[in-house]
């Protein structure tokens, strides 16, 4: 009887209540009967059989258990099982399965009957084939996690120091034992037979990138190598651990405990004993329609082997149950294949990848940014047209992945490099089609979405994230969906004219506005003592915050301690990607360095300086907009090198990588222009002296000309400054970029004083009360009032609270310290820029480069494809290109001084190597 013909009879049945038997409690078996009860049938009696002893739980979450001991991880809602068409029996394992009967037996000899049979009985966690392995533990079930919670806590206080734990498996699960293990203070070592991490999710770079992030973090890594044996010491000690793991062609490593996390066994054996047709490498053999070999038995999740092939992961499997429980209520559905996509929760960790990752489609183009030293790789995969997403892999920083990801097999609606954040790509705000699927999980779309915030004529709409999740599931399991599902959500409440919530992120339920000023009540100093305090949830083990509001957080905390070095205190990694590397990354992976240039003002030795520095690491040079001079192609160790020339030549850092102040623009003003009626070059300079390295919501520019011809273009600018004969007017408000603005005047006639003292109340108020990535124009836009309001504020004071702004102006300019040489004058600062390449002088192959008008620059994909053919412009491979001998002997010399003079010694990547050319 083939699966069309069943799902007609049991149609046929409606009026005949019918016994459906699920064995296994899983996801899968929570998502089918969730699915079988949505349908509000009044035929069925639904059995699920679990052998464990807790009902249903999200297995995807289950590293979370390793901080929150009392965290179940329940699936869904718990009223599911109060409902009487619903039993769930824990603690019941099924041992036989009588295929012409349609009978089962559990472990305690009952015998049940059956109308239908649902096999989601999973998967076990196998240990390696090796001597020794019966001491090994593995990483599968909540009592798995609490043993091993207990054991590691137990061996601390025996030992007397930090569990030395060996995970073996460097897959999604091993790692997310490897970090749970580690969050109790153990000291991990993870044991992966391939030369790189995750290697079935993320390509070679991908997964070497990931390692050094790992390793980065204080995890130890045992890569290429499968351990042979498990020797036991009977005299363990705080000395030596109990076991060591051997092989055969690496150094033994001692453990005080062993976890295997080396993939999925399908439990089939119920399913083979009782004669149903099982797959070379395990697995119940299902069709499309996930019938079994058998009648009336259908088979779920990782239990199930679909054209040869079984899958550990939870989409596929509740897609699975989506399908039966649709063929057992008569329906038509279909199996259409594996949703692959995977994200990595571990903390500090930001890895994802779907779909096509591995570029195996005939034609298919990768469009990558890679910077294994950054720690940074985004790679896009398109068709041979570079129209449609194929898949995508991202490690370091995965902000566009819950972008990208409902687009899988669509055509993109930009150039695909456009999606590349790291690599300078907007926040590309993308309006998805009603079938596109946000949550895979779920199997929710875009559209449900959408009709979920519209309600209906008996339903309120759902206009926060609780309440969407509550009504459409969306982001219950993985959570990876979230942001994207909370975009739609948010344009679609915007289209019906409702009100928007401010609340950064899922994190935290406060605005940037209202973070800003409880960090400041409670002068609160670090992103765990703020996820305490304000998070949502306020535990910091659970709430690990996202790409939104860790940089947001970085920034207040900038704004209001910034006399404290930026990337210390844990800030480090909350930062984006730029403030990360005090320098702009660019599309090749290589960094551009702009000093600061106040006002454009520069004399020719300084200039000199700069062209020596970019002849010597032959950077490209270019004058920028900001009248500052722009060096391209630098790499991340080169940075301390090219800082400390420009930092001894008088230079120091201008931020061109932060959402800070940029620069101040000035026309040549009275000193030599006959129109000049105010020194305008005078006043940019003090202005940018004053507000530089001041952490905003967004970037900021000033101008400041000398006349009413307005050279500097100040009214294109956040603050712009226009002399007049009796002083300045002052302009607030304009912006350049997409949305262009025109700035509006503040006040008129102002002496130096008093612009001072009107720029700094305008611009802390900003500050602190502008919302994250919103520029002065859009901010005054939406100030009650606009730029009166602000007047009343700046000008009037009409809230009272000018001379605490200028307070807090006074406080940064006090504080403030160039990042560069804050950087230079501590040796574990600089750990932060040295190189893990093994040879840091031979030449990228990854990185190519054309010269163009006397300088290189990155050459085009056609460009390296024509270079291949012998019919292109001959390539440059680097950046690495060394420095002259005499000047990196210079710049020893220099710092070597200064090392002696302040008792710290010289860092190794800043001596010169020997025979350096």
């Amino acid at each position: 009887m083939d699966a069309t013909t069943h799902s007609a009879e049991v149609a046929a049945k409606a009026r005949v209540e019918r016994h459906i038997a699920v064995v296994g409690g899983g996801p899968a078996a929570h998502r089918l009967t969730e699915a079988l009860i949505s349908r509000d049938p009044a035929d069925l009696r639904i059995s699920v059989f679990t052998e464990e002893t807790s009902a249903p739980y999200d297995r995807v979450a289950l590293s979370r258990r390793f901080a929150q001991f009392d965290d179940e991880l329940l699936l869904g809602d718990p009223a599911l099982w109060d409902d009487p068409r619903v039993q769930l029996h824990t603690g019941t394992a099924v041992t036989e399965l009588d295929v012409e009967a349609k009978t089962m037996r559990t472990a305690a000899g009952e015998l049940i009957g059956f109308d239908e049979l649902v096999l989601a009985t999973g998967s076990s966690a196998p240990r390696p084939p090796i001597e020794g392995s019966e001491h090994i533990a593995v990483y599968r079930t909540l009592d798995d996690v609490d043993w091993l919670r207990l054991r590691a806590a137990e061996l601390s206080e025996e030992l007397g120091r930090p569990a030395r734990c060996a995970v073996i498996g460097g897959g999604l699960l091993g790692l997310e034992a490897a970090g749970g293990l580690r969050g109790l203070g153990a000291e991990v070592t993870v044991v992966h037979s391939r030369p790189w991490l995750m290697n079935a999710q993320v390509d070679e770079y991908g997964g070497r990138t990931l390692n050094r992030l790992l390793q980065q973090e204080g995890y130890r890594l045992q890569l290429g190598h499968r351990p042979t044996r498990m020797a036991v010491d009977p005299e363990a000690g705080p000395e030596r651990s109990r076991y060591t793991l051997e092989f055969a062609q690496a150094e033994a490593l001692p453990a005080d405990l062993v976890v295997a996390a080396i993939g999925i066994t399908a439990r089939d054996e119920l399913a083979a004993a009782a004669g149903l047709d099982c797959a070379e490498r395990g697995g119940v053999v299902i069709d499309e329609t996930c019938a079994s070999s058998a009648p009336n038995i259908w088979a779920i999740g990782e239990v199930a082997s679909y054209q040869g092939t079984s899958m550990g992961l939870v989409a596929p499997a509740n897609a699975m149950a989506e399908v039966v429980a649709d063929r057992l209520s008569g329906g038509q559905a279909s199996f259409v294949g594996f949703d692959t996509a995977a994200k990595l929760k571990l903390a500090g960790m930001d890895v994802a990848s779907f779909g096509d990752a591995f570029a195996e489609t005939p034609g298919a183009l990768e469009v990558v940014y890679a910077d294994a030293v950054g720690g940074i790789y985004q790679k896009i995969v398109v068709t041979d047209d570079a129209t449609t997403l194929l898949g995508g892999v991202f490690v370091g920083d995965a902000s566009p992945y819950s972008s990208l990801r409902p687009l899988l097999g669509r055509e993109l609606p930009a150039a695909p490099g456009a999606f590349l954040s790291a690599a300078g790509g907007a926040d590309l705000d993308l309006e998805l089609p009603d079938d596109a699927q946000v949550c895979s999980c779920k199997d929710i779309c875009a559209g449900t979405i959408r009709s979920a915030v519209a309600g209906d004529a008996g339903t309120p709409g759902c206009t926060d994230m609780t309440a969407m999740k509550s009504c459409t599931k969306v982001g219950t399991q993985c959570g990876s969906c979230i942001p994207m599902a909370k975009k739609i959500m948010e344009a679609q409440m915007s289209s019906l004219g409702l009100e928007v919530s401010k609340a950064l992120c899922e994190h935290f339920g406060h605005s940037r506005a209202e973070l800003f000023e409880a960090v400041r009540a409670t002068q609160l100093r670090t992103f765990t003592e703020i996820v305490e305090r304000f998070g949502s949830p306020a535990d910091a083990q659970r709430n690990l915050g996202c790409d939104i509001c860790k940089p947001v957080v970085a920034s207040i905390l900038a704004a209001q301690h910034g006399a404290e070095y930026i990337l210390e205190s844990g800030r480090g990694s909350l930062q984006d990607t730029n403030d990360r590397a005090l320098a702009n990354m660019q599309k090749d992976g290589s960094y551009s360095v702009m000093p600061r240039i106040p006002g454009g003002e520069i004399t020719p030795q300084k200039l000199k300086v700069i062209a020596e520095v970019a002849a010597d690491f032959d950077l490209y040079t270019k004058i920028s907009a900001a009248q500052r001079v722009d060096m391209f192609g630098a790499r991340l160790e080169q940075l301390p090198q090219i800082w400390r020339r420009l930092v001894d030549a008088g230079f120091e850092s201008g931020q061109a990588y932060g959402k800070a102040l940029r620069n101040v623009k000035s026309c040549v003003g009275s000193s030599w222009c006959r129109y000049g009626v105010q020194d305008s070059v005078a006043m940019g300079i003090r202005l940018e002296n004053r507000y530089r390295g001041l952490r905003s919501p967004h970037k900021m520019k000033f101008g400041v000309s000398g006349c009413a011809r307005e050279c500097a273009e100040a009214r294109a600018k956040d603050v712009g400054v226009i002399a007049t004969s009796d002083g300045w007017n002052m302009y607030v408000g304009g912006n350049g970029g997409a949305t262009p603005a025109h700035g509006q005047l503040l006040a008129k006639d102002l002496d130096d004083e008093a612009l001072l003292r009107y720029i700094d109340r305008y611009v802390m108020y900003y500050v602190r009360t502008a919302d994250r990535l919103q520029r002065t124009a859009r901010w005054i836009e939406e100030l009650p009032g606009g730029v009166q309001h602000v007047y009343d504020v700046v000008v009037k004071d009409s809230l009272g609270i000018g001379e605490d702004l200028e307070a807090a102006m006074a406080q940064h300019v006090d504080g403030y310290e160039d990042e560069w040489a804050a950087t230079l004058r501590d040796p574990e600062r600089l750990r932060r820029f040295r190189s893990f390449v093994n040879a840091p002088d031979a030449p990228d192959p990854g990185l190519a480069y054309v010269l163009e008008r006397g300088q290189r620059r990155p050459a085009t994909e056609q460009e390296k494809a024509e270079a291949v053919s012998g019919d292109g412009p001959v390539l440059l491979t680097g950046p690495r290109i060394p420095v002259r001998e005499e000047m990196a002997r210079e710049d020893a010399a220099h710092q070597e001084a200064a090392r002696a003079r302040e008792g710290a010694p010289v860092p190794d990547n800043l001596a010169p190597a020997e025979g350096s050319s």
